[in-house]
């Protein structure tokens, strides 16, 4: 499952959203993370799995690539929306059998908090698997720019979030190796009691961090010896043009905003 996730991942491509300005997209998505807690009911929810779609649509990525590339967090979610059934216990009784009563307040909120979850996670992959990692920190830099009236290390704060970025799915692969690896030698991850998998991830753990500290130094060592001194007096090879398809994805999200303020009312 870990060699799938494709959280972190860019994929080149033509689409309406890959031609999208960084900047656009990084503001776009931050608004949108701030626009998902407006919703609280039914039409404002329906509203944003819509919006979700189109975005997805827009990109031209397969919802099923996206589905399958996001088993692992797609499973916490579940899990998340089976503990608001079973443990909230307001509103009429819906089902009832020996211990487990599910009640008709802890399916909606189970529902909502599973669909907020869902729009959350697709947009802001949508947004990695469409946007370089060097796209995101110059998009990133520019738009943190003000900051550095404060004394703020800006460009290092934006190259250090872009590398971790990038570095997600790398472990990812790193982490899928070391199991395969383990598992050839005759250890058992998979199976057991919770306290026998939890002693077989030791051996998983400790090569884990020993090849991230590896990596980590092997990056430090070609950006030195590329001659990379942080942002001051750096040009950039790709300038950043803001176009008018910027404009409409900027204002599409406060349209956005702004249905499902009106939506509210039919909660």
């Amino acid at each position: 499952m870990m060699d799938k996730l494709i959280f972190g991942r860019f994929i080149p491509g033509d689409s309406f959203v890959h031609r999208l300005d960084p900047r656009a997209k990084l503001i776009f998505v931050f608004a949108f993370i701030f626009i998902v807690f407006i919703a609280n009911n039914t039409a404002t929810y329906a509203a944003l799995l819509i919006f979700t779609i189109l975005i997805i649509l827009l990109s031209r990525i397969k919802l099923y690539f996206l589905i399958n590339g996001l088993k692992p967090i797609l499973i916490l979610m579940a899990f998340t929306f089976f503990l608001h059934i079973f443990f909230t216990k307001e509103g009429d009784i819906l089902y009832h059998w020996k211990f487990i009563t599910i009640y008709e307040e802890g399916l909606r909120q189970g529902i909502f908090i599973s669909v907020r979850f869902l729009v959350l996670v697709f947009v802001t992959t949508v947004l990695t698997l469409t946007t370089s990692p060097i796209s995101i920190t110059d998009g990133m830099e520019v738009l943190l720019n003000p900051l550095k009236k404060l004394k703020l290390p800006i460009h290092e704060l934006a190259l250090m979030m872009s590398i971790s970025l990038r570095f997600i799915p790398t472990l990812m692969d790193e982490t899928d190796k070391i199991m395969k690896a383990q598992t050839a030698r005759g250890s058992d991850l998979t199976s057991g009691p919770i306290k026998e998998r939890i002693k077989a991830v030791v051996p998983l753990l400790v090569p884990l961090f020993v090849s991230a500290f590896k990596r980590a130094e092997d990056l430090a060592t070609a950006m030195e010896v590329r001659g990379y001194r942080g942002g001051e007096g750096r040009t950039r090879y790709r300038q950043l043009k803001w176009q008018v398809r910027d404009t409409i994805a900027v204002l599409s999200i406060v349209v956005m905003g702004a249905v499902l303020i009106y939506l509210r009312k039919y909660s």
